[in-house]
């Protein structure tokens, strides 16, 4: 059994004597559709900045160190291998199609990283140079997959991919990076081969376009190459 007690002392007492708090009375505009629609916005508004300092804090202690770390070992092994055989293995490459535009920019985009991988077509004669770099610019995403130093800036666009599939099989991120990795290899080939072809079309439709590369061309066999000698 309960009785009240008077209005304005905020409590009920029960017969035994064990008080019970009067409910509160509800806040003003509880019900109001625009306050709720101002405290939905003011809540995500700021929910959404603190979501962007916790992802930062995750690449600070996570993603940063491993670039660095990424970035001191590539420049020691060129430092260890020595500059000059590191070219030599980049102008090897570019002698035949195959190697043009899967090893070649493969070295390229993990050694010298976005965007000054696009330098290593100096060392390719100019009918090359626009299907070396179609295959180079392909790859600097599925590079990120195991080198993500090599295109740091555009990390999100890996963490995106991985991020679905990662959420229904976490397991899978292994195989998922592999399987990344070797499509962007398949890709730029197919991409370089068919660059290729099409400049080849474009330089053979017109007679000054011919002239212009056969000199390149010879220019090129003569040793005059930017960056280098043969």
């Amino acid at each position: 059994m309960t009785r009240s007690v008077p209005l304005g002392t905020g409590a009920l007492e029960r017969a035994d004597g064990l008080i019970l708090a009067e409910p509160a009375a509800p806040a003003v505009g509880a019900d109001n559709p625009v306050m709720k629609a101002v405290t939905w916005v003011a809540e995500h508004f700021i929910g959404l900045f603190q979501a962007s300092a916790d992802s930062f804090m995750g690449l600070v202690t996570g993603v940063l160190p491993l670039l660095i770390v990424l970035l001191t070992a590539m420049y020691a092994v060129t430092t260890w291998i020595g500059e000059d055989r590191v070219t030599r293995a980049v102008q090897w490459s570019g002698k035949y199609a195959l190697t043009r535009y899967t090893l070649m920019p493969i070295l390229a985009v993990i050694m010298l990283t976005n965007p000054m991988a696009y330098t290593f077509g100096r060392f390719l004669p100019e009918r090359y140079k626009p299907a070396f770099y179609d295959s180079a610019v392909s790859f600097v995403h599925p590079v990120t997959s195991f080198f993500p130093h090599a295109n740091a800036g555009e990390i999100f666009v890996w963490t995106g991919v991985s991020a679905g599939v990662l959420a229904v099989n976490p397991g899978a991120y292994t195989k998922l990076a592999v399987l990344y990795f070797l499509v962007g290899i398949i890709v730029i080939l197919i991409r370089g081969m068919v660059t290729q072809w099409i400049t080849a079309v474009m330089i053979r439709r017109d007679p000054q376009h011919r002239a212009t590369f056969a000199q390149f061309d010879a220019d090129y066999q003569d040793g005059r190459i930017q960056g280098g000698s043969r």
